[in-house]
């Protein structure tokens, strides 16, 4: 019976108190990786030149190959949802390996010292790292209108929340990935051997259409490819001609709200395992 009975107001009072502090904890790391973005103005610009450069170099190139018959919108325009996937992915997977340096030159164990959850820190980081990631790639929204697409408000904020939610997933996966490592070398070995193969497999670049069907097979287990689809599919939503293709299953794509779904779930439950791999004393 005293299992049954309800939490005392006391106790119950005692829970906001520490959730604020919690919650302030969270505020502190968000706001520690804007102040990183805001200095490093350099780094930041170099990392955006890099998909800038595949817009208007690579696609510009096949463009002039690729028949705007085929795709149903110039290349340039078909290639701009895959550009901001590459634009969010490289500042998402920095996290990780912002981890693993942490733990590396003893900041991370002065973070491990604030009374705070361990799980509350690395949700810090995740909140962090995938607003600085949206961040950047709204920054690649002001090229909307180079590559055919209209300025339309209701347009960009789905783009913005398609990029919102694949930063998260990315993040998530990251942190994941680096939970486990004590050296930033084998991050980086992992994510030669994974990433580059996820993101030509994600559908940025080409249609999935074109691929054999083994590798459309691997594509439906490609959290990329699921991210590449929501952006693709928002902006199907808002232009005409633009096409839709991506992932299938059965033959068949599954609906916006369900590959949307996927994603979430897919970085809610990388955070949850890396959370409580991260919960394991040091």
């Amino acid at each position: 019976m005293t299992a049954l009975a309800p939490a005392s107001p006391r106790a119950a009072a005692g829970r906001l108190p520490r959730l604020r502090h919690e919650l302030r904890a969270v505020h502190a790391l968000v706001h520690r990786d804007l102040l990183r973005l805001a200095c490093q103005r350099v780094p930041t610009a170099l990392m955006l030149l890099h998909p800038v450069l595949y817009l208007f170099i690579l696609g510009g190139g096949l463009a002039a190959l690729i028949p705007a018959s085929s795709l149903g919108v110039g290349y340039q325009t078909y290639l701009f949802p895959g550009v901001l996937m590459m634009t969010v992915q490289t500042p998402a997977i920095m996290v990780g390996i912002r981890l693993i340096t942490d733990r590396q030159s003893g900041y991370l164990r002065e973070l491990l010292m604030a009374p705070v959850g361990r799980a509350t820190l690395l949700l810090g980081s995740c909140a962090g790292g995938t607003l600085v990631a949206a961040v950047q790639g709204a920054v690649l929204l002001g090229l909307a209108g180079a590559v055919g697409l209209p300025y339309d408000p209701v347009l960009l904020l789905l783009l913005f929340g398609g990029m919102l939610l694949a930063s998260f997933t990315i993040t998530s996966l990251s942190l994941a990935l680096a939970v486990g490592l004590r050296r930033p070398e084998t991050f980086h070995t992992l994510l030669g051997l994974v990433m580059m193969p996820l993101l030509f497999l994600s559908g940025g670049f080409f249609p999935l259409s074109a691929l054999p069907g083994w590798a459309r097979a691997l594509a439906a287990a490609d959290p990329l490819a699921y991210g590449v689809d929501v952006l693709r599919r928002c902006v199907a939503l808002r232009v005409p001609g633009q096409t839709a293709e991506g992932v299938e299953w059965a033959g068949r794509q599954p609906p916006l709200p369900v590959e949307a779904g996927l994603l979430l779930a897919g970085g809610v439950l990388a955070l949850l395992w890396a959370a409580r791999r991260f919960g394991r004393p040091e």
